[in-house]
């Protein structure tokens, strides 16, 4: 069943009168819909093109919350071979939220690294929606120093409301454990690409993400808060969400012409919820391109890159 959010409850009628006419089509074989139900199908088409043509900020921020948006293993799943997971941060837990391992991508050994979220109660519940612990970082932390000590590239891969806030967490440095993952991201001396595929939220987000090349999904977001947290704070009105999520600047669109995201990856009409396969190969291109821009960069290189892009980030536009 589809999951419909709140801007498409007119395509829902649409698409599920088409349905209900296929339905009674096929009890009674005498009925012919066809042509009505292809009119109703085109119609759904356009209106799916229209929506997604002109998506406002909190609208993108509602497609990359999509719970049938492909998520991390999904993405390992599809476009690596030979993952091999690594667990545990050797010294306190592993954390499920957090996945990782050496895995081939394009025949290419790497280590890839992402947050999971889960598609279904259990497995949310496991995965704490996506939002680390210390050890998670920790485990991050871990796994790039092999990719270094290995000479590996690692990849990324970006879906976070952001690293999770309790008692436990704190007690355990939190803070710490996210800005050890920010540094080693700046220390590894081999190619690091980030993809956000959902949500980038926080410096939950920027522990993996402080990488030579980043890439956004054309629906993803990525921000310092969610909308409702900073509409909380400014306002008192988590209402004002969508006044937030256009100040907030973080759309792919917006962060690419900040300078902050370097590729946007298409995403098919209807976003990747509905065409996950097609988004997948996608991210695929997207990460090989980036790789190639890379390769023949050295160990000084490669770090000197990273650095500079992250020290003048926010200076776009400012007076020398």
């Amino acid at each position: 069943m589809t999951n419909y959010l709140d801007f498409e409850k007119p395509l829902a009628e649409i698409e599920g009168t088409a349905v209900e006419l296929r339905a009674k089509a096929r009890e009674n074989r005498e009925m012919d819909i066809e042509e009505e139900a292809a009119g109703l199908d085109k119609k759904a088409h356009d209106l799916l093109k229209e929506l997604y043509s002109n998506l406002t900020p909190w609208r993108k921020y509602q497609v990359a919350r999509h719970p049938e948006r492909p998520h991390t293993i999904d993405y390992i799943q599809e476009i690596f071979t030979e993952y091999t997971a690594l667990g545990g941060d050797r010294n306190f837990a592993d954390d499920d939220a957090v996945m990782g391992g050496l895995a081939r991508f394009e025949d290419r050994p790497v280590v890839v690294i992402g947050h999971e979220k889960g598609n279904d109660t259990e497995s949310r519940l496991k995965r704490n929606f996506g939002m680390a612990r210390p050890e998670g970082y920790r485990k991050a932390v871990r796994l790039m120093d092999l990719a270094d000590r290995m000479r590996l590239p690692v990849i990324t891969l970006v879906d976070t409301v952001g690293a999770y806030p309790g008692k436990g967490a704190e007690e355990r440095g939190q803070s710490e454990a996210i800005a050890r993952s920010t540094e080693k991201c700046l220390q590894i001396k081999v190619p690091l690409v980030s993809v956000v595929l959902g949500e980038g939220g926080s410096g939950g987000a920027v522990a993996f993400a402080t990488a030579n090349r980043l890439a956004m999904l054309e629906h993803a977001v990525y921000s310092v808060i969610s909308p409702e947290g900073c509409a909380t704070i400014l306002w008192k009105d988590s209402e004002r969400m969508r006044e937030a999520a256009e100040a907030l600047r973080l759309t792919a669109q917006d962060l690419k012409q900040l300078e902050v995201c370097d590729k946007i990856i298409p995403e098919p009409i209807g976003g990747a919820h509905r065409h996950r396969t097609e988004t997948m190969q996608n991210v695929r291109t997207a990460i090989s391109d980036l790789l190639k821009e890379l390769e023949d960069k050295s160990p000084k290189e490669l770090l000197k890159e990273r650095r500079a892009k992250f020290l003048n980030m926010g200076s776009k536009g400012l007076p020398a």
